[in-house]
């Protein structure tokens, strides 16, 4: 059992190794094909649809072939997309080469999220949180990693070769570890999934929470270091550090993750995290004080930091069958809800700073992760709904992040 464990962590590093690896390098990319500021936020796009548009039929192909089989496809597409990066000469050329990344990496992260439930309940264990702090650690290496090849002047060709020969070799290393969940057979592979589950409200306010934090996440990845230079006077440097802080700060909450989960209950989690992110957002916008702006932010990354690895905890609960499978298709329902945030957040904050300012854009991303408050407390109480409909007439049958049965208390 341990060896999934490490394997399913891995495979979030890899993740996360693979994404950080292209995005520092999109200046060099950007040079290479003459694109101006405006034509390039068109064809970066094509990263996110191509996110949002697999991550909707991700799960289903997890239902059908099991998650290892889908993780190794993805990852192997993904990364060997890479040097293809390299060989683009115009925007169209890059943007359907983002498209491709994007959708590998939609239909990868589905099914390492699938993977990463199996192991939770057969260990019994909130890991979801350290996985997802797995997928940020790699994050981190590989965008030193980017910032390091571009400083010695390494090429993109040989350094996106580099990145690719290491994913495949550390993917053909750890696949065979992934643990697969046992495929439903008869009634219990017709059940869940379909328009009986798009008709649940507990899975689309679950989904809306993702949405809400994917903003949050896509709008400070984005605007954060600019909002410290103009708004604050920071340097370029000083204001660069800005986002790393927030990185930063959700690595470390989900690294705590499975203590926090095992504390308090997951609704009430994902009320204190927008609470967090709302008020340090809020404060960093209206206090016009630099260092705050690393307080504030601090504060806006370990409130969101749980948000999207206990959303998937509950959705893969949802529908878990009598026979302890279920679950894919309702994890990448509400992760392709969620890149969708990615997709709108970034530009409809930058029509709120090109209509008002940076500050109060910032402060609207604030108010904006408030709005996950209301969207738990209306889940907690759609899924207590539906555990009494189903004969758990108190809803303590099931734990809510594992869909396990509930541990004899102390």
């Amino acid at each position: 059992m341990r060896s999934q464990r490490v394997s399913v962590f891995i495979v979030f590093v890899l993740n996360g190794i693979i994404a950080g690896s292209w995005a520092p390098r999109i200046p060099a990319l950007a040079g290479k094909i003459h694109a101006e500021p405006g034509v390039l936020g068109v064809v970066l796009l094509g990263a996110s649809v191509g996110l949002t548009v697999a991550a909707s039929f991700a799960g289903r192909l997890c239902a059908r072939f099991g998650a290892p089989a889908v993780v190794f496809a993805s990852s192997c597409v993904a990364a060997c997309a890479l040097p293809v990066l390299a060989l683009v000469t115009t925007p169209l050329q890059l943007g359907l080469v983002l498209v491709l990344i994007g959708a590998s990496f939609g239909v990868f992260d589905v099914s390492m999220n699938v993977a990463a439930v199996t192991v939770i309940r057969r260990v019994e264990r909130p890991l979801m949180p350290v996985f997802h702090a797995g997928f940020s650690v790699g994050g981190l290496a590989g965008s030193l990693g980017a910032a390091l090849a571009a400083g010695q002047g390494v090429d993109l060709l040989p350094y996106f070769a580099v990145v690719t020969v290491a994913s495949l070799a550390v993917t053909a290393g750890v696949i065979r570890f992934v643990p697969r969940e046992e495929l439903a057979t008869g009634a219990g592979a017709r059940g869940g999934p379909g328009r009986a589950m798009v008709r649940r409200p507990v899975l689309w306010l679950l989904g809306g929470i993702a949405f809400v934090s994917a903003i949050v996440e896509g709008s400070n990845g984005d605007w954060s270091a600019l909002f410290a230079v103009r708004e604050r006077g920071m340097s370029e440097g000083s204001g660069a550090l800005v986002f790393s802080v927030f990185s930063a700060a959700m690595a470390v909450v989900r690294v705590l993750g499975e203590r926090i989960q095992r504390r308090f209950d997951p609704f009430a989690i994902l009320v204190a995290g927008s609470l967090f992110a709302g008020v340090g957002l809020l404060t960093t916008a209206i206090v016009p004080v630099a260092w705050l702006a690393y307080a504030g932010y601090a504060l806006a990354g370990g409130g969101v930091g749980l948000v999207f690895p206990i959303v998937l905890d509950l959705a893969g609960a949802v529908s878990r069958r009598g026979d302890g499978t279920g679950g894919e298709r309702e994890i990448g329902f509400v992760t392709s809800i969620a890149y969708s945030g990615f997709l709108i957040g970034p530009p409809m904050i930058g029509g709120v700073a090109q209509l008002t300012n940076l500050s109060f854009a910032v402060g609207f991303i604030g108010a904006v992760a408030m709005l996950i408050v209301p969207a738990s407390l209306a889940s907690a109480a759609a899924r207590r709904r539906e555990e009494r409909s189903a004969g758990d007439p108190d809803g303590r049958g099931t734990t809510a992040t594992t869909g396990l049965p509930v541990p004899a208390e102390d």
